[in-house]
């Protein structure tokens, strides 16, 4: 056997070798409010980038630097932000509220950004201003370098099928509607997109998407849902579906009839050819919803075979009950991580024993609505995130937060007895283990996502959350992502391993959720001013807020409160 010595340096020597031939991808993006494409029959603005909607794929390897310009042709600040891409050390270029000032509009800035020991299907979106329901979304690959095994075989060809709700009015007027109590609350989307169209013979559809097969030919989809609020169950006419990886976490195959995919979550699966040479639907129907009373909220596609010479016809194939719990929880507990196969590096993903951690924190986080000043919004254990005009991270950085926010001043563990604004941050031990478990009081399904971080999924349980619920817990093989569901009037729970100093978003992907206020941010610092530990702000930095004349130098410590 090995010693460890040699084992760590055979890793070490791996680690330099993926380094040494890892590339720099450069990307100029014109991001345009464009009133030219049309998903549906209606005028209305989409965030276009060099006049693609969806955007352009970002086509990446394990460790390759990704640069990309923004051009902001628009009339508002814009930023994007990269969904489930952990920007290991790096939270300067997570392009959220809280990290970075807006790119304004007639000026550009260059995101940098390192694909580091990722693999998997993600995407990209604009995180502020409500622009995601105006589009501006695309595909994010992170390929396996040759030496690593994929635990599959190779795919005769992949496509990317960014799937999400769209509504009709322009984001603007749907963004006002969040103003009032009387319209925020109940504010539904009209239509379901494919790879930006809609559904086959919709009338309102100006193109509908398709998929082009050979018989015989197995092909991987990565799914993901780049929708504002609905989660969908995903089918193929007279197809089986493999699951094989989920952001970034290659999965232990299970074969599907469909798949539940919730907001902010990507999938891929595996699905051969292996039908009559025709035409089959492609379906996406929404969870919690009645499809009979909401028929346009189905996304309908075409699964099209290269010899075929028939048209798709009849009735859509039948889905799960939307409303059927106990099919999404058995779903989502038999979602379970592939401890056996190798990832973005030759080590197996089961790295970490999670059954033997020792927990350093737990967060019990409570969802729920509430009126403050007269206003609709959403609230973390009563509290609703107040975004301010300085970013978290730049008072971090110059002053130690003082004058910008109070760390850990809102409750991670009760809910407080007044609904209230606040700049919930709170801190989260580095290098320590983190237990969150997300209580949804709501009557819709929820999406939790951390940036920086990935999710060790352990449980799901309707009901209450116990710390005898610990019990039920799968600590053997949860998969590792970084979006998860919360089922109505049920709780979630993760662990997140804090191995990555910086200031982290913990929000909703829900959009309207997440604008009225259902985030918090987590600081992960550490003393130690090595560059090695975290990355020093990047030369291009933008100044805004209280810092928008002459910042001062950098702190020269922790700030503590």
């Amino acid at each position: 056997m090995a010693s460890a010595g040699l084992i760590k340096c055979a890793i070490l020597i791996l680690a330099l070798v993926a380094r040494a031939n890892a590339i720099h991808i450069y990307l100029d993006w014109n991001v345009n409010l464009d009133t030219t494409i049309q998903p549906v029959s209606m005028d209305q603005p989409v965030i276009t980038i060099n006049g693609m909607f969806p955007g352009p794929l970002i086509n990446a390897t394990t460790n390759d630097f990704v640069h990309v310009n923004v051009f902001n042709n628009m009339d508002e600040p814009l930023l994007f932000t990269w969904n489930g891409i952990e920007q290991r050390l790096n939270s300067w270029q997570d392009g959220v509220s809280g990290t970075n000032c807006p790119i304004l509009p007639g000026t550009n800035w260059t995101y940098v950004f390192q694909t580091k020991d990722q693999i998997g299907s993600f995407f990209y979106f604009p995180s502020i201003n409500f622009h995601k329901a105006a589009g501006g979304f695309g595909p994010i690959r992170v390929i396996n370098r040759n030496v690593i095994a994929v635990p599959f075989p190779k795919p005769e060809a992949e496509f990317d099928l960014l799937i999400g709700d769209w509504s009709y009015d322009s984001y603007k007027a749907t963004r006002s509607l969040m103003s009032t109590i009387e319209t925020a609350y109940y504010v539904l989307p009209d239509i379901m997109l494919m790879n930006g169209k809609g559904p086959l013979d919709n009338p309102m559809s100006i193109d509908f998407e398709s998929f082009n097969v050979t018989q015989g030919k197995t092909y991987r989809l990565r799914i993901s849902n780049v929708g504002t609020a609905l989660s969908f169950n995903f089918r193929i006419q007279n197809h089986q579906m493999v699951l094989v990886e989920t952001e970034g976490s290659y999965t232990n195959h299970i074969t599907l009839d469909s798949l539940d995919v919730h907001v902010g979550q990507s999938y891929s699966v595996l699905v051969t050819a292996n039908q009559n040479e025709a035409d089959y639907y492609m379906v996406a129907s929404p969870k919690m919803l009645n499809t009979s009373d909401f028929s346009s909220l189905v996304g309908i596609g075409v699964l099209h075979y290269s010899n075929s010479v028939s048209t798709v016809g009849g009735p859509l194939p039948d889905g799960p009950d939307p409303f059927d719990l106990d099919f999404s929880l058995v779903q989502a507990r038999s979602i379970r991580w592939n401890l056996t196969a190798g990832a973005a590096r030759p080590n197996p993903q089961g790295t970490f024993n999670v059954s033997n951690v020792t927990l350093s924190q737990t967060f019990i986080l409570e969802s729920s609505v509430a009126q403050l000043q007269n206003l609709p919004r959403y609230v973390v254990n009563n509290v609703s995130y107040y975004t301010l005009t300085t970013p978290l991270k730049l008072a971090d950085h110059f002053v130690n937060g003082s004058g910008v926010y109070q760390l850990d001043s809102f409750p991670v563990k009760s809910v407080n007895t007044n609904a209230s604004y606040g700049v919930s941050v709170v801190t989260g031990i580095h290098k320590g283990w983190l237990e969150i478990v997300f209580k949804n009081n709501l009557d819709a399904m929820d999406s939790w996502h951390l940036d920086g971080f990935g999710f060790y999924v352990v449980g799901f349980g309707i009901g209450d959350w116990t710390t005898e619920s610990r019990s039920t817990y799968n600590l053997y093989d949860p998969v590792v992502r970084s979006t998860v569901q919360v089922y109505p009037g049920a709780w979630t729970a993760v662990y997140a391993f804090l191995d990555n100093p910086g200031m982290w978003n913990l929000r909703s992907q829900l959009l309207k959720h997440w604008y009225l206020g259902q985030e918090l941010y987590v600081r992960v610092h550490d003393d130690d001013p090595n560059p090695a530990k975290e990355r020093p702000p990047p030369e291009n930095l933008l100044l805004c807020g209280i810092f928008s004349e002459s910042p001062p130098g950098p702190a020269p410590g922790p700030w503590t409160g």
